[in-house]
């Protein structure tokens, strides 16, 4: 790729993908979204103990199983409470707001909409996964009227020598009388039903993110925006997270009720069966390469091996390059795009396990693919495969990029 190109493409293409993956609300999604994980790692550990695969198990902990079940209620039942509470406090540091009035305003109002206009009664349905996204836009809203307020000086300032918390706690009573006053006429007086509203509005995105064709588009988008230098997951992550969050929650709920699991592409699809060893399984280059010809590509391979053990793959990312350079852009997005179709027809045809249990990304693969699956053995097979299917695919071009080097260098052209 020559300067040209290159400047061209940082003009037109990079600076602006990164100036929209750094917006104040996508970042607010993605802190969000971050937030929450421990919350869904924790109640997946109940899972595991309630639905251990252990022969006998089920007759031990049965006794048990109703308490066992709470944590999990009070994590993925309530995720999207945690959402917008979390996506408020974020926003309002973006906007320089007193964070923790934006995050309690945001989360006052959330709750606001989701009473039974007939009797009065708390609905729990949407405070779970279904209603993240409406979480998202109340915390949006929130934070925005929030700041007009303050902006505008529609507030009530008392004399700066009164405590800090309560002179904060003052500011916020007009935007928030503003906005209870608000949500509460078009809720109860106008009869809208926001959650129905925005999940009708997301519903067509929700629907194409567990299709094969439509994981495929997000996998070539993530995995191209990584060949240009772009981190393809954080860009994607505010409009993907809340929906694969959204599946896995169901999958939950299904494995309590002992239903088959809905969902194929759940948290933990794209993480695990997909990423192997980093986006596009990159540790398969790096098993390749590790006695390279080529002194570089071996010192960087042994060098980043053992963060890539852990789903880390900037070392060889940036290393080789793969950002940028054409020879190792196609089997990048290719390997993408390959453990894509495969997981999710393994997963169609019930070869291997739907995901139920999160756990962190940087579980190293294999015991990821077992955990994410529920404990099922194939699923850790299908690991091993996919990190096969992927050095096969990386050794050609890998050996055009060595040979490549070792030319340039024995021309006196240097790497460094």
């Amino acid at each position: 790729m020559n300067i040209e190109e290159n400047v061209f493409l940082n003009k037109y293409v990079v600076n602006p993908l990164n100036s929209l993956s750094e917006n104040s609300y996508l970042s607010a999604i993605r802190a969000g979204m971050v937030a929450v994980v421990p919350l869904t790692i924790v109640g997946s550990i109940f899972i595991i103990i309630s639905y251990f695969p252990f022969a006998g198990w089920e007759e031990i902990i049965s006794p048990f199983r109703t308490i066992l079940e709470i944590p999990v209620n009070a994590t993925f039942g309530l995720l999207a409470v945690f959402v917008c509470f979390s996506i408020g406090y974020d926003l309002g540091l973006q906007m320089k707001q007193e964070a923790i009035i934006s995050a309690s305003m945001s989360t006052l109002i959330f709750f606001l909409i989701q009473f039974n206009p007939e009797d009065g009664s708390l609905m729990f349905d949407n405070l779970g996964s279904s209603g993240i996204f409406t979480g998202i836009i109340i915390a949006f809203i929130s934070v925005r009227i929030q700041k007009f307020f303050t902006d505008k000086n529609l507030v009530l300032r008392l004399p700066k020598n009164v405590p800090p918390v309560v002179y904060e706690s003052f500011v916020s009573l007009t935007p928030l009388l503003a906005l209870l006053v608000g949500f509460w006429i078009i809720r109860y007086l106008l009869g809208i039903d926001i959650n129905l509203l925005v999940q009708t509005m997301f519903q067509p995105i929700v629907f194409a993110f567990n299709t094969l064709p439509g994981i495929l588009v997000y996998a070539f988008l993530v995995a191209i925006l990584w060949s240009i230098g772009i981190n393809g997951d954080n860009a994607m992550d505010a409009i993907a997270a809340p929906i694969f969050l959204q599946y896995l929650t169901a999958n939950v709920a299904a494995m309590s009720a002992g239903e088959p699991l809905p969902y194929i592409t759940a948290y933990g699809f794209f993480t695990t069966f997909v990423n192997v060893g980093g986006t596009g399984a990159t540790i398969a280059l790096a098993l390749i390469m590790l006695n390279s010809k080529e002194p570089g590509y071996r010192k960087i391979s042994r060098f980043s091996l053992p963060t890539q053990i852990f789903q880390i793959n900037e070392p060889i990312f940036f290393g080789f390059p793969i950002v940028l350079n054409p020879i190792l852009m196609i089997p990048y997005v290719l390997n993408a795009l390959l453990l894509t179709a495969g997981t999710y027809l393994m997963m169609y045809f019930d070869f291997i396990n739907k995901p139920v249990i999160n756990v962190p990304w940087t579980t190293p693969p294999i015991i990821g693919h077992y955990l994410v699956s529920g404990g099922d053995w194939r699923a850790a097979l299908w690991g091993v495969v996919s990190l096969f299917i992927a050095m096969l695919v990386y050794f050609p071009f890998a050996k055009i990029a060595e040979r490549k080097r070792l030319s340039d260098e024995a021309k006196g052209i240097s790497h460094e």
